[in-house]
């Protein structure tokens, strides 16, 4: 039996990466591959192969389908996904966060393929606690708005897909470090400093630990692969606490034993971003634990186990 093929659009980001090395890790029977927009890996997984997509104009899928021929599943965690950026380049912001020529370039090998998309929780208005799937969409900035575009050309125009809405995804630095700030890090690297320091108190959200949401893909992945039945899914993707940036502060100030008097308290509101921000965008991931299984990790633990693996690493690292 020919091996299934799993396609990871934009592998070289955080959550791309964790992904990249879990499925290599845990399942010799996939052919995998993944896109690159900039640069690729600086580091090698065996039989692993990569293509540089610029999903602006969608230059690199002929290669794809030359060389890896049509994928089983793709997973799409490409995106322009800082909201500030956004603002300043809507036009950017749609043409790579709603990915039509991805989805034309899949309808076009007849044969259905699943499409894994990650979409956001700030697809979401922020005026009430605990979202639903089914709540309505009222995005506050133009980073939500694509999202939601993409949600709805996807379900539109797809067979087979599940969206998935991630709120703040933390957890280990990749094994290629990614250039942007990682939340729990550099809460930490600000607090060890041991100044004070404000933190939002009033901006809720449910920040999910990368390893649940990289389990939640492979169950949606193998589940796919084994038994090929339709699939049009839209699951909320988020932890289960429900916590402001102080409260998130607080937790690494606790696994790690700094002063909670560092962390000072202010409005989301007293900082303009260049962005609209939604206040509350926790969610409801009820239907994310049914469908999947998965016992999502909570944040004071997701913090733990993010700090021990960065001092893991450190310490394997020879001066």
């Amino acid at each position: 039996m020919s091996k299934k093929r799993v396609l990871i659009v934009g592998g070289t980001g955080y959550l791309g990466q964790h992904l990249l090395q879990s499925f290599a890790d845990a399942d010799s029977q996939l052919d995998l591959a993944f896109t690159h927009h900039s640069a690729p890996l600086l580091y090698a997984i065996p039989h692993v192969l990569s293509f540089p997509l610029d999903l602006r104009t969608c230059h690199g899928l002929d290669a794809i389908s030359h060389a890896f021929a049509q994928p089983d599943v793709v997973i799409n965690c490409a995106a322009l996904s800082v909201p500030r950026v956004c603002e300043m380049d809507p036009e950017a912001a749609m043409s790579i966060n709603v990915p039509t020529g991805l989805v034309k370039w899949l309808s076009s090998f007849g044969k259905s393929s699943l499409l894994i998309h990650l979409s956001t929780d700030q697809v979401y208005e922020g005026t009430k606690s605990f979202y639903k799937e089914e709540d309505e969409t009222v995005p506050v900035n133009v980073y939500g708005k694509s999202k939601v575009e993409a949600e709805q050309y996807i379900s539109a125009h797809c067979q087979n897909y599940a969206i998935l809405r991630s709120s703040i995804i933390y957890g280990p630095q990749t094994i290629s470090p990614v250039p942007k700030s990682l939340p729990i890090q550099w809460m930490d690297s600000v607090l060890a400093k041991g100044e004070p320091m404000d933190f939002f108190h009033d901006e809720f959200r449910c920040p999910v630990f990368v390893k649940d949401l990289v389990a939640a893909v492979q169950i949606l992945t193998n589940q796919w692969i084994t038994e090929t039945k339709q699939v049009q899914l839209l699951l909320n993707v988020g932890g289960p606490d429900r916590v402001s940036r102080v409260q998130m502060a607080e937790a690494v100030a606790h696994a790690r034993g700094y002063s909670t008097s560092l962390i000072k308290q202010v409005s989301a509101s007293s900082v303009d971003r260049g962005v609209k921000s939604p206040c509350d965008i926790s969610m409801d991931i009820t239907k994310l634990v049914q469908t999947t299984g998965i016992s999502p990790t909570c944040f004071a633990e997701g913090v733990r186990l993010t700090l021990e693996a960065e001092a893991k690493a450190k310490s394997s690292v020879k001066p």
